[in-house]
C-alpha cells in the first residue's frame, strides 16, 4: 500500500480537533473519508501532532496510506476534491520514502500563537487570533519566555489530561515579538505536552498585561504545579506551523 507525505492547511474552528473522535467532526476523520472515497479502501492518516478543537494549521505534516499508486499531484488534487466543503486543504503530496512515519520520524515541531491588540471587536480574524483590548509589554513577555527555554519539568504548563509519560521536555526555542500589527509567540521542540503552548501563551499574556512579573513565570515553572499556571489561552490563536524530519 503506497504511503504519501502530506502538508495540510486547515481552519480548526469547526472540528473537535485533529484526532478522530465519536463526538464530532475531526480533521483526521475528514481526511480519512476523502482517502477512502479516492482509493475504495480504508486509508489511515497519521499527523506529526494532534491539535485540539479550534486550533489551526498552516503546514501540518502527515501521511496517508492509499490502496492505489498515483502521481503526487493527482493525490493532492483528488484529496482536495473529496475534502470539499471542509476547510482543509492538502498543499502538497509526495510519495514517502521507506520507513517514513509522520509522527515517529519527526524531529522538531513548530507552533505560533497570535495576539492582536485592539479595542474594537474582530470581524475578519474572529476565531483566528486572541484579541487583547490593551497594549502588551512585548519586551517583558519575551524576557519571561526565555526562562522557559531548555530542559525542564513542565508540570505547571501541562494539562491535567495529558497522556505523556513524563512532564520533562526540552524547549529548543521560544520568543515573543511584534510582527506587523500583531504579537506572535513562537516556539519549537521535538515534542510538546498537551496544552503546553496555550499554557505558555496565557501565562505570558499576564506578563504583557502587567499582572505578572518576569520572575513570577520562573516561580511558576519551578513550582511544577498545574495550579501555578496562568490562564490557558484560547485555542483560536494557536497554529501548527511546520515540522522537521
Amino acid at each position: 500500500m503506497p504511503r504519501y507525505r502530506l502538508t495540510i492547511e486547515y481552519d480548526g474552528t469547526p472540528f473537535v480537533g485533529w484526532q478522530r473522535q465519536d463526538n464530532g467532526l475531526s480533521v483526521q476523520g475528514v481526511l480519512e473519508a476523502a482517502g477512502e472515497t479516492l482509493s475504495g479502501q480504508p486509508s489511515p492518516v497519521v499527523a506529526a501532532g494532534r491539535t485540539d478543537s479550534g486550533v489551526h494549521a498552516l503546514a501540518m505534516a502527515a501521511h496517508i496510506d492509499l490502496d492505489r499508486d498515483m502521481p503526487d499531484d493527482s493525490v493532492r488534487d483528488a484529496l482536495n476534491f473529496h475534502l470539499r466543503p471542509h476547510p482543509v486543504s492538502v498543499l502538497e503530496a509526495a510519495r514517502a520514502e521507506d520507513g517514513f512515519h509522520a509522527r515517529f520520524s519527526c524531529i522538531r515541531r513548530y507552533y505560533r500563537y497570535r495576539f492582536v491588540e485592539r479595542r474594537a471587536p474582530l470581524s475578519l480574524d474572529r476565531g483566528r487570533v486572541w484579541r487583547r483590548p490593551f497594549t502588551l509589554d512585548v519586551e517583558a513577555m519575551n524576557a519571561a519566555a526565555q526562562l522557559l527555554k531548555g530542559r525542564h519539568d513542565f508540570t505547571t504548563f501541562r494539562s491535567a489530561h495529558c497522556q505523556a509519560d513524563s512532564p520533562v521536555k526540552t524547549l529548543e526555542d521560544i520568543a515573543v515579538a511584534r510582527v506587523g500589527g500583531e504579537v506572535h509567540l513562537t516556539c519549537h521542540a521535538r515534542s510538546f505536552l498537551h496544552n503546553q503552548v496555550r499554557s505558555f501563551a496565557g501565562t505570558l499574556e499576564r506578563v504583557g498585561a502587567g499582572k505578572w512579573s518576569v520572575n513570577d513565570v520562573g516561580k511558576a515553572l519551578a513550582a511544577a504545579d498545574r495550579t501555578a499556571c496562568g490562564p490557558v489561552a484560547p485555542a483560536c490563536g494557536l497554529y501548527f506551523v511546520g515540522a522537521d524530519y
